[in-house]
């Protein structure tokens, strides 16, 4: 196994945040919010932009707009992807039509992530957490260009584990969402040459139980009262925060420790791993409850600031989480002084 660990600590060490784009499909599925709400809190990376993949792309970008807007983040540039047949449901339709912070236009994304690339040559990391025709169409129109990208950070594939409770016995691989809706543009990221670092569904199936997101939507701040608006407009319980390893991982490597592999992306979508020069760094295993620690720690004082009351909070989400964890509904109220009924 890899140890993740010099990745993070070379970050630290050059004293500069990760220069990273975001490319989403944000809309459908509420973990893409959270993913971007996560990357908003940290001041371990630069978001340089955020670019919209699979569907109606232009209809996601107006949400990234919106999100960013109420957010106070309007800075961050957004572009439209490759637009396809849509296919789900685009269930944050109504934020995304508001018009509210709507900008004027778009840039295109492939257009907007090799302008970036040749501006920071080999200081990017492209975080791709929906399907991937924004990356094999880049791919395709410049193969050399898109090499001088420091590395990929996805959140695709399936190794050893499908779709399922992941307290349960596994369940048997299966082609994973954002791989197997553009399968050639998988297979080209496989074979691009540039460093992969993969969170498969292994490692992502990360439950948000009713006791963090009252945690998290409890600190009333414009960012998480719009990710809170997004999900009730999304209209399920509990989130799987799939996406969010990505960030956490560039944050914090230890959360998603890697193994390099050789990976094969076959005509149905599953990703295998096969005999042959490892072609990514991969995580089949995370420690949920050290996740969620991490994610959650990060929603209290501004960025970059370390405020007098930080070490408490900090130290009250560890005890949330455990608590959580244990399901000790008194040990919650205890910790918080917060009724929860």
């Amino acid at each position: 196994m890899t140890n993740a660990r010099g990745q993070g600590a070379q970050i630290s060490a050059s004293g500069a945040p990760a220069k990273i784009i975001i490319d989403t499909d944000i809309g459908d599925d509420i973990d893409d919010a959270f993913a971007v709400a996560l990357a908003l809190r940290s001041p371990e990376v630069q978001i340089l932009g955020i670019t919209t993949t699979f569907g109606d792309t232009g209809e996601r970008a107006k949400l990234v707009d919106r999100f960013l807007g109420e957010s106070g983040r309007t800075d961050i540039p957004v572009a439209v992807g490759v637009a396809t047949p849509p296919k789900g449901v685009f269930t944050q339709r109504v934020y995304a039509e508001s018009g509210r912070f709507a900008r004027n236009s778009h840039p295109s994304a492939i257009d907007f992530i090799f302008d970036q690339i040749n501006r920071y040559p080999g200081e990017i990391t492209l975080v791709c957490i929906g399907p991937l025709f924004n990356v094999g169409a880049a791919i395709e129109k410049d193969p050399a260009t898109f090499r001088k990208l420091k590395r990929v950070v996805m959140m695709g594939g399936s190794i050893k584990r499908g779709y399922g409770d992941p307290y349960a016995a596994p369940t048997p691989p299966e082609p994973e969402w954002n791989i197997v809706n553009d399968i050639p543009g998988a297979q080209k990221l496989f074979t691009a040459g540039v460093p992969i670092y993969m969170m498969p569904l292994d490692s992502t199936q990360l439950k948000m139980d009713e006791t963090k997101r009252e945690f998290l939507f409890r600190q009333a701040t414009p960012l998480t009262e719009a990710l809170s608006a997004l999900y009730f407009e999304w209209g399920q319980q509990t989130p799987t925060l799939f996406d969010p390893m990505t960030i956490a991982f560039i944050d914090e490597a230890e959360l998603c420790p890697v193994q390099a592999m050789h990976i094969v992306v076959d005509e149905k979508g599953y990703t295998r791993a096969e005999r042959g020069a490892p072609n990514a760094q991969v995580c089949l295993r995370s420690d949920p409850e050290a996740f969620f620690r991490f994610y959650l720690s990060h929603f209290g004082a501004p960025v970059g600031q370390k405020s007098a009351a930080e070490g408490d909070r900090a130290g009250q989400t560890a005890m949330i989480v455990s608590g959580a964890f244990r399901n000790d509904f008194a040990f919650l109220v205890q910790v918080t002084g917060t009724k929860f009924w």
